[in-house]
C-alpha cells in the first residue's frame, strides 16, 4: 500500500502543544504523549507511516502488552492522527467480551489491606498510611487526592472535579478526625493535605513507589499493592454492604454502571460457585452411567 506519512519526531511536540491547548490533564498529555513516542520508535529506521504499517503496530501491540494497555495505547494514536489530519488512518480497537469478574489473585482484600497500613505507620510512613486510609474509606481516584486540602478537609466534604464534571465526595467521621489531626500535628495551615518533602503534591508516581515498598515488609504480594486497588476496594465492601449499585456509581463518578459492576465482581470462583447454585441440570442419568 501507498506510504500515506513519514513521520518526524517534532510532530510529537506538536501534538503535546495541541493536548495543552485543549486543556487535557497533565497526566492524559503525559500519557498520549508517550504512547506515540512507543509507535515512533516501533517504526525504526522506515519512518514511513502506511495503513499496512499501522496494523503492524496493532499485532505488535497485542503480543506485547494487555489488551486494555494496547487499545488505549490505540486511543492515543487516534488522536494523533486525528490532530495530522490523517483522521481517516485511525485504527480500530480490539474487540474483546466484556468481563463481568476480575481476577482474585490480583485483588487486595481487608486483611491485607490493614496490613498494609499498620506496616507503613510501624515505618515511621504516617501519611502514606493516612493516603491509603483516606482513598479506601471514600473510593476516590488517586488523582482526585489533590482536592483533599485543609478547608475542605474541614467542612467534611470534597468537591472534585474530574473528567469534564464535578461531584460530592463525603469523608466519613472516622477519617476526618484523622486528618484533622494529622493536619493538626503537621501545621498544615491551607492547601493541599498531602505533599512530598518539597511541598508538591502528592502524584500517582511516588505513592505507587512508596506501597510497593511496604508492601514487602508487609509480606504482601507487590502485584496485588498499586493505588488504583484501593479503590476497588471500597467499592467491593461497600457493595457487600449496601447492595446498591446505582449509588456506588454516583459515589465513584462513574456514569455506566458496567464499569461499577466490574468493580464489584467477586472473581472466577465466585461466578463458578454461583453457577453451581442453581441445580438446573438433572444428574440422575449421570449417576446412573457412573454406576
Amino acid at each position: 500500500m501507498e506510504t500515506e506519512f513519514v513521520m518526524q519526531e517534532m510532530m510529537i511536540g506538536k501534538f503535546e502543544e495541541y493536548l495543552v491547548e485543549r486543556e487535557n490533564s497533565a497526566s492524559t498529555v503525559e500519557k498520549y504523549v508517550r504512547d506515540v513516542k512507543t509507535f515512533f520508535r516501533f517504526l525504526g529506521d522506515v519512518p514511513a507511516v502506511s495503513r499496512k504499517r499501522l496494523l503492524e503496530y496493532k499485532d505488535w501491540l497485542l503480543e506485547n502488552y494487555a489488551v486494555r494497555s494496547a487499545n488505549s495505547m490505540l486511543v492515543a494514536l487516534n488522536q494523533f492522527l486525528v490532530f495530522i489530519e490523517k483522521g481517516k488512518m485511525r485504527i480500530k480497537q480490539i474487540r474483546v467480551q466484556t468481563q463481568m469478574f476480575r481476577e482474585a489473585e490480583r485483588e487486595m482484600d481487608r486483611e491485607e489491606f490493614i496490613r498494609l497500613v499498620k506496616t507503613a505507620r510501624a515505618h515511621g510512613r504516617e501519611q502514606l498510611a493516612l493516603l491509603m486510609e483516606t482513598v479506601c474509606s471514600t473510593g476516590i481516584r488517586i488523582s482526585e487526592l489533590r482536592f483533599f486540602r485543609v478547608e475542605n478537609v474541614r467542612r467534611g466534604m470534597v468537591k472534585v472535579w474530574n473528567k469534564g464534571k464535578y461531584r460530592l465526595v463525603l469523608l466519613p467521621e472516622s477519617i476526618r478526625k484523622k486528618l484533622l489531626i494529622y493536619i493538626s500535628k503537621n501545621k498544615i495551615r491551607s492547601g493541599a493535605v498531602f505533599c512530598t518533602r518539597n511541598g508538591k503534591e502528592k502524584d500517582r508516581s511516588n505513592i505507587w513507589k512508596e506501597m510497593k515498598s511496604v508492601a514487602e515488609k508487609a509480606d504482601i504480594d507487590p502485584e496485588k499493592v498499586f493505588p488504583h486497588n484501593l479503590r476497588h476496594l471500597f467499592a467491593r465492601t461497600f457493595y457487600k454492604k449496601t447492595k446498591n449499585l446505582i449509588n456506588l456509581a454516583d459515589i465513584l463518578g462513574h456514569s455506566s454502571l458496567e464499569v461499577t459492576r466490574i468493580y464489584t465482581s467477586e472473581g472466577i470462583e465466585e461466578w463458578k460457585r454461583n453457577l453451581e447454585m442453581l441445580d438446573l441440570v438433572d444428574e440422575g442419568d449421570w449417576k446412573e452411567k457412573k454406576k
